[in-house]
């Protein structure tokens, strides 16, 4: 793994998350995208070398939905750049680590992700991320 690549925070609204983290931050987000395999919308801001990524649900079916009615809005997700992430997937797995897929997925800001269950690191959701050339 090679940095973290973002924080993943799930809210209830975007309209309303946004601004508030503009305020905080310091800045405007750089993009907002729709991730329709994951019925999500998502929002991105830029800070420093990290990004903080805000998730809102785009259906009641969305893992998101279920996350917030469960936990409440915070901390959803904590993101690792990796260079290769089928080869990254299969050293976690050979070490014991439960993944959500057994392949790459899709993702959102031109990534292909995969997901680390909870259970297998200490009840945090660890997504991987490489950037698709």
């Amino acid at each position: 793994m090679d940095k973290i690549e973002h924080i993943g925070i799930a809210v209830k609204s975007l309209i309303d998350a946004s601004p508030l983290y503009e305020r905080l931050l310091g800045c405007k987000s750089y993009k907002t995208e729709e991730v329709v395999s994951e019925q999500v919308i998502t929002e991105f801001f830029k800070v420093g070398e990290s990004k903080i990524e805000l998730l809102e649900a785009s259906s009641d079916e969305s893992s998101i939905h279920g996350f917030i009615q469960k936990r409440g809005e915070g901390i959803h997700h904590i993101a690792f750049a990796v260079d290769d992430i089928v080869k990254e997937m299969a050293r976690l797995k050979s070490d014991g680590f439960q993944l959500l897929s057994d392949s790459p997925k899709i993702g959102a800001d031109n990534k292909l992700v995969c997901f680390v269950h909870p259970k297998s690191a200490h009840g945090v959701l660890i997504e991987l991320c490489q950037e698709i050339k």
